[in-house]
C-alpha cells in the first residue's frame, strides 16, 4: 500500500487545510470544493486527509458500512443482528471522471431479478464512500448524469438503484470533496451549491516557500515511509485535536447575535436560498470547536463567510469568485452583539503550517505574474497570456462589451451521439425511450417489453412450468434513448477596421458574450478564432472554459483589413484537428461579421471558396450580420448562403426576436446537405 504524503507536511495552503479539517470535525458542513491552477497540492492534501480521519465502527460482513449503534433498517445486507462489529479506518473513495453509472451507484442483475425475483446487487462507489470521503478530481468535467446522481445522494443521504420496477436502496452519507482547474470549465450551479465550502488555491510566489515545497517533495519521493515517520508526531497531534473537537462540538453555543451576523451577511451578499446560512452556522460552530471554545465569536462568523459564500455569489460564469472583505467587516460590525466583547475580525496573519486558518478564503494578493496588481499591468499581460496590441495606424484598442442578453437556442440538425449536454438532439443514456437493441457489453437500461417479446416464443422449449418467465441473456434488450448533447460552438469573429466603431464593437462583443453564456448553460465546448489585418489567429482553442473565452474576447482589439477567407480557413483547420480528438462532438460555427472581405487578390471569391468547404462537410453554421446603417450591402447573407447556413442580425439574435431561427438553421443546413 502506498504511503500517503503527510497532511501536516503540506507547505502553506492554510485555507485549504482548514476547510478540510473543519469537515473532518463536522461532516455536516457539507464538503469542500478546491479551485486552483494545476500543481498546487490540491489532490495531495485531500488524499492526506484520509489518514487523519477517526476510525469508524461497522457491522461485520456488511458491504454498506452500517453503524452497529444504529444500523440502516433498509440495508440490502440486513437486517443486522445485535453485536458483531469491527473498527476500520474511514475510506477515501475516488470517483473517476469517466466512471459509468453502474460503477457509481452499483449494478443490479436484471436477468436474475426477472427470472428468479432475486435482488442480486453489486454495491458501487457510493456504498464504499458511506461514512467516509468521496473525492472527485476534475469534478467540473464530470458527466451530467453522474452529477445528477451525486446531487440526489447528497440531498437524501441515500442511493437508489431502480430498473423496471425492481429497486434497491442503501444509505450513502459521505464527505464530498472536489478539485478543479477553472481553466477547464466551470461547475454546474446545482452541484456547486452542494459543496459547503470553497477554497481558491495558488502556488506561492515566495522563493523560500517554493524551495521548501521542492525539498519536502523530493524527500518524500526518495523514502515515503521514512518521510512519513518524521511527521508522525505532528500527524498524531492533529488527529487527536480532531477527536477532541468532535467531542466538544455538541457543547458549542451558537448565540442569537452570531445567528444575526450570519443572516445579515448572507442577505448583504444576496446569496440564493437558505443553504448558505445553514452552512455558515455549521462552519462557525466547527471553527469554535477546532479552537477549543464553546462560544462562537465574530471571528468565527467572518472566517465561515470567507469559506462558505464566494462560490454562492456567482450569477454567471463570467463573475469572479470572492467577497468584498470591507463590506463583510462593515456588516459584521453593524450586527455585532454583546456576547463577543472583543471581536477580532482579522484572523492571525502569522498562522503557519501547524495552525491552518486565517487565510481568508482567498489567496492573498502578491506581486508577480498572478499577483494583486492586475489593473496596473499592461493589457498584453492580462490573464497570464500575451494579447495583441495596437501596432499600426487605424488599429484601435479593445472596446468593452455591452450587457449580455438571453439568446434563442441554436442547434445542430440531425441526431448525434456526442457528450451529454443540452443543445442538440442525440442518442444518450438518458431521455425518451425510442426503441430497443441487443446490449453491447453491460446492460444499463432494460427495455422490458422488448425483452419479454424476445423471450416469449421460447418458453415451451425452455421447459417453463410455473408462473415465472424463463429469461436468458440473449433475450435482454437495451433501451435506446434520445436526449440532448453538447456541441463545439466555434466563434469566428471579425475584428477588422470595418468593425472598429466603438459602439458597434461593444454590441458585437455583447452578442458573443450572450452566446457564450448560453454555451455554458448547455454544457458546450467553445473556441474562438479572430481575423483582422493580414491574417487570422486562434484566440482560444476548443475548451470547456467559457470564462476563458470571455476574457480573450474582452481584450480583443480591432483594426486593419478584413481577411475573411483566412478566418474561415483557420476555423476549418480547428474543426479538422478537433474532429480527430473528439469525433463524436458535432460543431456549430458562428461567424460574427458584416460580410466584407478585403486584402489580397480576389478576397470575395476566396472567402466564398473557403465557406463552401463547410457546406460540403455539412457543418451547421450561423452568420451574425453586424452590418449597420441605412445602406446595407447584404454581404453577410451571401456568406451564409455559401456556408449553407442562415444569417441573423444582432437584433434578431435576442430570444424575443427570433422565434423561427432554429427551424431556419436546421432547414437551411438540410437543403445544403
Amino acid at each position: 500500500m502506498t504511503t500517503p504524503f503527510p497532511f501536516t507536511a503540506v507547505v502553506g495552503q492554510d485555507d485549504l487545510r482548514l476547510a478540510l479539517l473543519l469537515n473532518a470535525v463536522s461532516p455536516a458542513v457539507g464538503g469542500v470544493l478546491v479551485r486552483g491552477e494545476k500543481g498546487t497540492a490540491k489532490s495531495t492534501a485531500v488524499r492526506a486527509l484520509s489518514a487523519l480521519m477517526p476510525e469508524v465502527d461497522v457491522v461485520s460482513e456488511c458491504r454498506f458500512s452500517c453503524d452497529p449503534g444504529s444500523p440502516d433498517p433498509g440495508c440490502p445486507d440486513g437486517p443486522h443482528e445485535p453485536g458483531g462489529f469491527a473498527s476500520r479506518p474511514a475510506r477515501m473513495v475516488e470517483l473517476p471522471v469517466g466512471a459509468s453509472e453502474d460503477r457509481l451507484v452499483g449494478a443490479l442483475d436484471i436477468e436474475r431479478a426477472l427470472s428468479e425475483g432475486v435482488k442480486a446487487f453489486e454495491p458501487g462507489l457510493l456504498a464504499d464512500a458511506h461514512r467516509g470521503i468521496l473525492y472527485v478530481d476534475e469534478v467540473n468535467l464530470l458527466h451530467d448524469h453522474l452529477v445528477d446522481l451525486l446531487l440526489d445522494a447528497a440531498a437524501m443521504g441515500a442511493s437508489y438503484v431502480e430498473r423496471e420496477g425492481v429497486s434497491v436502496r442503501h444509505a450513502a452519507r459521505f464527505l464530498l470533496v472536489g478539485t478543479m482547474n477553472p481553466e477547464e470549465g466551470e461547475l454546474r450551479p446545482q452541484l456547486l451549491d452542494r459543496f459547503g465550502l470553497t477554497v481558491e488555491v495558488a502556488a506561492s510566489r515566495e522563493p523560500e516557500q517554493r524551495v521548501e515545497v521542492v525539498r519536502r517533495r523530493l524527500a518524500y519521493d526518495d523514502d515515503p515511509a521514512g518521510f512519513a515517520a518524521r511527521w508522525a508526531e505532528e500527524e498524531a497531534d492533529v488527529r487527536a485535536r480532531i477527536v477532541a473537537a468532535k467531542k466538544l462540538l455538541p457543547s458549542v453555543r451558537l448565540g442569537d447575535d452570531a445567528l444575526r451576523q450570519i443572516a445579515a451577511t448572507c442577505a448583504a451578499f444576496e446569496v440564493d436560498g437558505m443553504r448558505a446560512d445553514i452552512v455558515m452556522a455549521r462552519t462557525a460552530t466547527a471553527l469554535a470547536a477546532w479552537a477549543g471554545r464553546t462560544d462562537v465569536l465574530a471571528e468565527d462568523v467572518r472566517q465561515a463567510a470567507l469559506l462558505a459564500l464566494p462560490h454562492r455569489r456567482r450569477r454567471n460564469p463570467f463573475d469572479a469568485p470572492g467577497l468584498d472583505e470591507d463590506k463583510l467587516d462593515e456588516t459584521l460590525e453593524e450586527f455585532s452583539g454583546d456576547d463577543d466583547p472583543d471581536p477580532d475580525p482579522d484572523p492571525d496573519p502569522d498562522s503557519g503550517p501547524d495552525e491552518p486558518g486565517g487565510g481568508g478564503g482567498q489567496p492573498a494578493p502578491e506581486d508577480g505574474p498572478q499577483g494583486g496588481d492586475q489593473e496596473a499591468r499592461p493589457e498584453a499581460e492580462q490573464d497570464g497570456q500575451p494579447q495583441p496590441q495596437p501596432s499600426g495606424a487605424g488599429e484601435q484598442s479593445a472596446a468593452r462589451a455591452s450587457e449580455p442578453f438571453r439568446t434563442k437556442v441554436l442547434s445542430v440538425p440531425g441526431l448525434g451521439e456526442g457528450a451529454a449536454g443540452r443543445r442538440s438532439r442525440a442518442r444518450t443514456e438518458h431521455g425518451r425511450t425510442m426503441g430497443a437493441r441487443r446490449p453491447k457489453g453491460t446492460l444499463t437500461k432494460l427495455h422490458l417489453a422488448a425483452t419479454v417479446q424476445a423471450a416469449a416464443p421460447h418458453q415451451r422449449a425452455r421447459g417453463r412450468s410455473g408462473p415465472g418467465l424463463v429469461v436468458r441473456r440473449d433475450d435482454l434488450r437495451q433501451a435506446t434513448r434520445e436526449g440532448r448533447e453538447g456541441n463545439l460552438v466555434l466563434f469566428v469573429v471579425d475584428a477588422s477596421g470595418s468593425m472598429a466603431a466603438r459602439q458597434r464593437m461593444s454590441a458585437v462583443k455583447g452578442a458573443v458574450l450572450s452566446l457564450l453564456l448560453d454555451a455554458y448553460q448547455r454544457r458546450d465546448k467553445v473556441g474562438l478564432v479572430t481575423f483582422r489585418g493580414s491574417g487570422a489567429e486562434v484566440a482560444l482553442p476548443p475548451t470547456s472554459s467559457v470564462d476563458a473565452a470571455a476574457a480573450r474576447l474582452e481584450s480583443l482589439p480591432t483594426g486593419g483589413r478584413t481577411p475573411l477567407s483566412a478566418g474561415l480557413l483557420r476555423a476549418h483547420d480547428v474543426l479538422r484537428v478537433e474532429r480527430l480528438r473528439d469525433p463524436a462532438r458535432r460543431p456549430l460555427v458562428v461567424v460574427v461579421t458584416d460580410g466584407r472581405a478585403t486584402g489580397g487578390p480576389e478576397p470575395v471569391a476566396l472567402a466564398g471558396r473557403a465557406a463552401r468547404l463547410f457546406a460540403a462537410e455539412g457543418v451547421a453554421s450561423v452568420v451574425v450580420d453586424c452590418e449597420s446603417g441605412p445602406v446595407r450591402l447584404g454581404l453577410a447573407g451571401q456568406l451564409a448562403g455559401e456556408l449553407g447556413g442562415t444569417a441573423v442580425t444582432l437584433d434578431e439574435l435576442r430570444a424575443d426576436s427570433i422565434a423561427g431561427l432554429v427551424k431556419d438553421v436546421q432547414g437551411t443546413s438540410r437543403r445544403a446537405a
